[in-house]
């Protein structure tokens, strides 16, 4: 696994305990008419759920570049032809073009 997988991992691990902390937070809060106490819980109910939610989104984002870099080591040629394509559609698309005198 690697450095920055172990990272996600520490992160998820983290999300999950902040939103069980928030979730105990808000049942005592519940239970004993503590309304700040309550609302303490579910600001670290979602505080967790949107750690552990980035990380996957990380995880992800980070397999799709994984499998750029490889795309562009395996063909090079390929590649370039790709990204030359794009930008010249680009340039078509963005910039203005030239009104014809006459």
């Amino acid at each position: 696994m690697t450095e920055s997988g172990n990272d996600t991992f520490g992160e998820k691990a983290k999300g999950a305990i902040e939103e069980g902390t928030g979730r105990l937070k808000d049942a005592a809060g519940g239970l004993t008419g503590d309304l700040g106490l309550q609302a303490e819980g579910k600001v670290d109910q979602l505080s967790g759920m949107a750690r552990r939610e980035f990380a996957d989104l990380y995880e992800e984002g980070e397999g799709k570049l994984e499998k750029a870099v490889l795309f562009v080591q395996d063909r090079p040629l390929l590649a370039v032809a790709v990204a030359a394509l794009v930008g010249l559609l680009a340039g078509l698309v963005l910039l203005p073009r030239r009104a014809a005198k006459g």
